[in-house]
């Protein structure tokens, strides 16, 4: 019972991320789509890992050795997971400590830590409560309505707190990498988390300002974000710049609306934990 509940919730979740295909849909379907396949595969594992964890190895239903092998998987999938977790978040612990290095200033009525780098940068570094990190050479590329609009930008990342959901969706990423199609989610979830951000940012202030900002911080640097950075560059431009910059010329784009339809589809990988009464 126990190696076959993990053969399924192996063999659907490779099986449905090789099923999952980019589309030319609106934004807010290719997000419900992107974050659900995202997420169903490895909450899938891990619901499975839970479930042969509660049950224990033995049970009349399991031959010994079957029954110690799927339980020291179980045990070693949930472990790496903690690892993982515990390592990315020694890592933002010690990059956080390097910003409250950095001193605070106010830019355009807005608190920031300046960073001393004639790269130019601005993100929310954080969880929750992310700060706004500001590089010199950002104040030396934008003027003021520049500037302005990217800061609005990154006051978008803060009002969806991108720093603090993506850092748990960057430990899913670390823990099913092997699975397919991860690093292109990855992506694309990413693209659209930007897309989202510049959409209200646009409707905000000027769409066409924070579009000749986004070119000019691009142009100048790429940098690669972390799971707890939203930050206005990107570190594929010319996969992202594009379709970025089409978004805000198209003003008939409305703001995603909030929607569940993830949530009530991914109720089904609570299905394993449903096995466990059955057990004896």
């Amino acid at each position: 019972m126990h190696f076959t509940l993990l053969l399924i919730s192996v063999s659907v979740a490779i099986a449905f991320r090789l099923a999952w295909k980019t589309s030319a849909s609106d934004w807010n379907t290719r997000w419900q789509m992107a974050l659900g396949v995202f997420l169903f595969s490895p909450l899938l594992l891990i619901t499975s890992a839970i479930a042969i964890l509660c049950m224990g190895p033995r049970g009349q239903m399991v031959q010994t050795w079957e029954g110690w092998g799927s339980y020291g998987i179980a045990i070693g999938f949930l472990g790496l997971g903690v690892v993982l977790m515990m390592q990315l978040a020694r890592q933002a612990g010690r990059s956080l400590k390097e910003i409250d290095q950095l001193p605070q200033e106010i830019i355009l009525s807005t608190p920031a830590r300046l960073l001393k780098s004639s790269t130019p940068f601005i993100a929310q570094i954080g969880f929750w409560n992310p700060e706004l990190v500001i590089s010199d050479g950002l104040l030396d590329t934008l003027d003021e309505a520049h500037l302005q609009v990217a800061l609005t930008h990154e006051e978008a990342h803060r009002h969806y707190r991108d720093t603090f959901w993506f850092f748990w969706l960057g430990g899913l990423r670390r823990l099913t990498a092997w699975l397919p199609n991860t690093e292109a989610l990855w992506q694309e979830l990413i693209l659209l988390r930007e897309l989202r951000a510049d959409r209200w940012a646009a409707q905000r202030t000027d769409g066409l300002l924070l579009a000749e900002a986004l070119l000019s911080i691009v142009s100048a640097s790429q940098v690669e974000s972390e799971p707890w950075m939203a930050a206005l560059n990107d570190s594929k431009p010319q996969t992202r710049l594009n379709e970025r910059i089409d978004a805000l010329l198209d003003e008939s784009e409305p703001l995603p609306e909030k929607s569940y339809t993830v949530w009530i589809g991914l109720s089904i990988v609570l299905l394993p934990l449903f096995v466990i009464p059955f057990h004896s």
